[in-house]
């Protein structure tokens, strides 16, 4: 029989209470638009354009490494102000920023835009995850987890639709898709500035300052293996489909099987697994366990050379079955420690740096995984498989770590308002 408890938190994740569900709709909403826009973004630059690809990928990586500075700042900023202040604020930047790329005839307008566009990206996943950590109460990995299923299928959706304007190939069909996300940010920031609540900044102790994640060593741990094991992530939105390509003899269709199968495992199990998850020693676990699972799927991708052509497709959705299982672990072992380690008071400063380190490694995943990876052929897919796993083996150690200076600093700071004493940072299996 399920317990008085366990009801309790099946009933909390079924039914999210008004400012979740806003969160949710608004994420969503917004999605669907970045999946509208993504699709077609690098056709729209080069085609309608007419920008070099050289020159474009040079401008998305200024535009990138730009954006991270945004962060930290950011963050302190929702933790003085208040996160929902600063995150409409970013949102509304983000839809302007987008329309502006209709207008785009040449690479330093391009550059400049995009640049607008990821400093405000940056600066809206600060504060929109210390916006989570605030509407989620006592169990904001638990929320995040939910909330990254209506992401994900936002995505999924917003990718179907871009199929029609990627298939008429004209400006007007371009623009529509551009100017579709410009209002999916709208629109997302309206919904929340109606449904979320303006949560006022919580009471910080004296010795807090800006940059004190800075010196929080067991959280610069964890955002530095989190940042590398995103190399996960590329690894099937870029590596696999190049292998699939260049080394196989498999149809074309495996590769958007291959992306459909991803996005459908990560949509059905991210909330139940995520809500499995909601302590740092449980996200050290999971870390371990989703190291694991890479370390099996990445020599199952690499066999995908070396198998019948019939064969081939089969192999492909096998390994990126297991992959996605272990990217839904992984992701979770992220909500897990990286909103249960901050401090309530901090939680956009700290939410400001795992997107920094978080987007670094997805800045480097592309050089690393054509060059290392590709080049060394199979012997690529296996050291990749076990430097996932030896990244996955240091979860559980450093959420120890992290757990034991946090009981120190428990015991010495007052409680703050936005979670009890008793809350799951530190609650023992």
């Amino acid at each position: 029989m399920i317990g008085k408890s366990s009801k309790q938190r099946i009933s909390s994740l079924s039914a999210p209470n008004g400012p979740q569900r806003a969160l949710i709709i608004s994420s969503f909403v917004s999605r669907v638009g970045n999946g509208l826009f993504n699709t077609a973004s690098v056709l729209y630059f080069t085609l309608v354009v007419h920008l070099p690809a050289a020159q474009v990928g040079v401008g998305l990586t200024i535009a990138g490494v730009t954006g991270l500075l945004a962060g930290v700042p950011a963050g302190n900023l929702a933790d003085r102000y208040g996160p929902r202040t600063v995150w409409l604020t970013s949102v509304a930047m983000q839809a302007a920023a987008m329309a502006a790329f209709v207008f785009i005839d040449d690479w330093v307008t391009f550059t400049f835009i995009a640049t607008l566009d990821r400093l405000a990206a940056t600066a809206s996943g600060s504060a929109g995850g210390a916006l989570v950590a605030r509407a989620g109460g006592e169990r904001p990995a638990a929320f995040r987890a939910k909330l990254r299923t209506f992401v994900n299928l936002g995505v999924v959706l917003g990718t179907l639709g871009a199929a029609f304007a990627v298939s008429v190939n004209t400006r007007p069909a371009y623009t529509a898709l551009i100017l579709a996300n410009a209002a999916s940010f709208a629109c997302a920031g309206l919904i929340a500035l109606i449904g979320v609540p303006n949560y006022q900044p919580l009471p910080r102790p004296r010795e807090h300052h800006g940059r004190a994640v800075l010196a929080d060593r067991p959280y610069m741990a964890f955002v530095a293996l989190y940042g590398a094991m995103g190399l996960q992530y590329q690894t099937v939105s870029l590596l696999l489909p190049i292998w699939l390509s260049a080394h196989t003899d498999a149809p074309r269709w495996t590769v958007a099987a291959v992306y459909a199968v991803n996005s459908g495992v990560c949509v059905l199990l991210q909330s139940r697994i995520g809500s499995r998850v909601e302590t740092p020693r449980q996200g050290g676990r999971a870390f371990r366990v989703a190291g694991l699972l890479f370390l099996v799927s990445c020599p199952l991708m690499a066999l995908t050379a070396d198998v019948p052509v019939w064969v081939a497709p089969g192999l492909a959705v096998l390994a990126v079955c297991v992959h996605s299982l272990g990217e839904v672990w992984e992701s979770s072992a992220g909500f897990a420690l990286g909103f249960g380690l901050a401090p309530d008071h901090a939680q956009g400063q700290y939410q400001g740096l795992f997107g920094i380190g978080f987007n670094a490694g997805q800045a480097l995943a592309p050089v690393i995984l054509t060059t290392a990876v590709l080049g060394l052929g199979h012997a690529g897919w296996l050291l990749l498989g076990a430097f996932f796993a030896a990244l996955g083996a240091a979860g559980p150690p450093v959420a120890a770590w992290a757990e034991r200076t946090r009981l120190t600093i428990q015991d010495t700071a007052p409680a703050t308002p936005g979670r009890s004493s008793e809350a799951p940072l530190l609650d023992a299996e």
